[in-house]
């Protein structure tokens, strides 16, 4: 099965070659600037709860700068993760223009060009455990982002400096690498894990500045060109399974590709590409592997889907959407975001899960440093670049929400705004208000679980055909006011399980996965309620058979303001004729603990659109 899931990437690089050259690739559609996106709805609403209640909530000054000002820290508990949160402050602030985020950004900032030593170190250690303990340029490799981050979005050149100074630093730290690195007196790790995102941020330096050094960096001193991994399951040995570290090293050979298109440069990308979509590496939830790494048993229980890794697939799906146009990685953003993302987040937006499993009880971190709660923050943060792209001098609608978008192009300025309630219901308005009449195109990503849509423009059906699992062109001379509504059937999906959930099936509607809180179960009987048998919640669940028949969507603000719920009858042991009423929770539901099920007759059940034939 290996090459079947990327062998459109591969074609790219193959078509790349003309004699002895290659054509630096293009890609299909391009980001559009953050601050030119405002966003309301479900997304817009875990921006405002992240900002509101956990980025300006958190002790920023106890628990993040205290240790950075001190620099006495030493082994691997060293470890804080500001330039995570930092790199969401600044994106959150850029977008949702908070005036009390962008003053908390700005004294982060202040503090640690304040604190930056003379060489131009930012940590936490002391001297003699700088650079190669673990942690050490893990950390710097974030902040040198973020700080880029508050230049291209605020103008910040005293930032710039900064992350050019800390980045020179390391320069001149790595011609005296120990040559046991790694091996001694700290986690067992090897180079690539230890340098995660240290080369995206070398590289995001390079494009900022020009500086030829900090790319020379990452290709001659890091091989990042020559980087290779197989698929390693599980959490043993130097941790090679280590999934977010995996990611983020193709993320960087992906940028690569585009500066240099060698074909090898997505292989390491493809391979992670066809474990999680041919090889069951992916959940149903979006989520991926156990204990941070690898794994394909389909098992849902415990350490489930590290927060830090479900960010890195996110990126990765992003950089192949650009890079190709295809409606599959966004289907897959739009899975992992609605499950696995906002599962790892409380519904008021104060907590956040390094796992996320879907059987058994959910775990909130204990504490608002480290990784993954930064990295779910800057996950959030990330989320205005994922509804919209360019596409030449049009737009592509990727993600539905509501919102706006302003794209400029020379003098002309185009306006479109979408009304919608998603994922509540499958029917999106869009405004089109260009300042004159402009010809451009405008694609709608038809999702592959929508089995029918249908498109208007005005109130005319479109002769365009909305296509399952494709970008629907609306190409056109557009005028103030056009309204395209887009209707996409949304019935319930029984999802077949795979290995270990073989013989069950997930409960589905759109991209959201629902879940039982055990605290919705209700045995009826003739009218009457009785109490749930005392067979234990694992038990139970085991034994309960869906009727499918009996499932209907009904209104439920447990998980979040408007959200949705299933009502679904069920029996216990194919024998109590719906003798149980069930209230299926969408996946957040932080009290969730159960997503497969019996079914009367698994020819009832389909199987997972995003997954690949084998």
């Amino acid at each position: 099965m290996a090459g079947v899931v990327l062998a459109g990437l591969m074609a790219v690089a193959a078509s790349g070659v003309r004699g002895e050259e290659q054509a630096k690739p293009a890609d299909v559609y391009t980001p559009i600037d953050i601050r030119q996106i405002k966003i309301g709805g479900e997304l817009g609403q875990r921006m405002d709860i992240t900002v509101s209640n956990n980025l300006l909530k958190i002790d920023i000054d106890k628990d993040f700068l205290a240790a950075f000002a001190a620099r006495n820290a030493r082994g691997n508990d060293a470890y804080i993760g500001l330039g995570k949160t930092l790199d969401a402050m600044v994106r959150l602030a850029a977008s949702t223009g908070s005036d009390a985020l962008t003053a908390r950004k700005k004294h982060v900032v202040d503090e640690l060009v304040r604190i930056q030593q003379p060489d131009g170190y930012i940590g936490t250690m002391l001297p003699e455990e700088r650079t190669w303990r673990l942690w050490d340029l893990h950390e710097q490799s974030y902040i040198i982002y973020a700080l880029i981050d508050d230049f291209r979005l605020f103008g910040e050149e005293r930032s710039l400096a900064a992350a050019r100074k800390l980045a020179d630093y390391i320069l001149g730290r790595w011609p005296t690498k120990p040559a046991d690195w790694v091996k001694a007196k700290q986690l067992p790790c090897n180079e690539w894990l230890s340098t995660i995102n240290l080369k995206r941020a070398f590289l995001t330096l390079h494009e900022a500045t020009g500086d030829r050094r900090y790319l020379d960096f990452i290709v001659r001193d890091l091989k990042s060109k020559e980087w290779e991994q197989p698929i390693v399951l599980g959490r043993h040995g130097m941790l090679e399974g280590h999934s977010y570290s995996y990611f983020s090293h193709c993320l960087v050979q992906l940028e690569l590709y585009r500066l240099d298109p060698q074909a090898a440069l997505l292989g390491p990308t493809q391979r992670a590409m066809d474990f999680l979509l041919a090889k069951d590496g992916m959940a149903i939830t979006g989520g991926a592997g156990h204990d941070e790494c690898w794994s394909d048993e389909q098992r849902g229980t415990g350490n489930l889907g590290e927060t830090c890794s479900t960010l890195y697939q996110t990126l990765v799906y992003d950089s192949l959407l650009r890079m190709k146009g295809e409606s599959r990685w966004g289907d897959l953003i739009e899975r992992t975001l609605y499950n696995a993302a906002f599962a790892a987040q409380s519904p008021d937006g104060r907590k956040l899960r390094y796992y996320v499993p879907f059987e058994g009880p959910r775990v909130y971190f204990d504490r608002d440093t480290y990784c993954c709660p930064g990295n779910y923050r800057r996950l959030v943060g990330t989320m205005p670049s994922l509804i919209y792209y360019q596409v030449g001098n049009g737009i592509a609608v990727n993600l539905y929400t509501a919102s706006q978008v302003t794209l400029k192009n020379g003098a002309d300025i185009i306006v479109v705004r979408q009304e919608t309630d998603y994922p509540n219901s499958g029917r999106v308005m869009l405004l089109v208000e260009p300042q004159k009449p402009t010809a451009f195109p405008l694609l709608l990503r038809i999702p592959q679980w929508c089995s029918h849509a249908s498109v208007s423009i005005n109130g005319t059906p479109s002769a365009s055909t909305a296509k399952t699992g494709e970008f629907l062109k609306i190409d056109r001379t557009w005028q103030r006011g056009d309204k395209v509504t887009l209707d996409m059937a949304m019935p319930w999906r029984f999802v077949a399980g795979r290995k270990t959930q073989t013989g069950r099936a997930a409960v589905m509607r759109g991209p959201v996965v629902y879940a039982l809180n055990p605290k919705q179960i209700t045995l009826s009987a003739a009218g009457t309620t009785k109490e749930t048998p005392p067979l234990g919640l694992d038990i139970l669940v085991k034994r309960l058979v869906l009727l499918p028949e009996t499932a209907e969507l009904i209104a439920a603000a447990s998980v979040r303001p408007g959200g949705t719920a299933c009502r679904i009858k069920a029996d216990l042991d194919k024998a109590d004729k719906g003798a149980y009423t069930l209230i299926l929770t969408e996946f957040p539901d932080p009290d969730g603990q159960a997503t497969y099920f019996l079914l009367p007759d698994m020819k009832a059940a389909v199987n997972d659109e995003l997954m690949q034939a084998k």
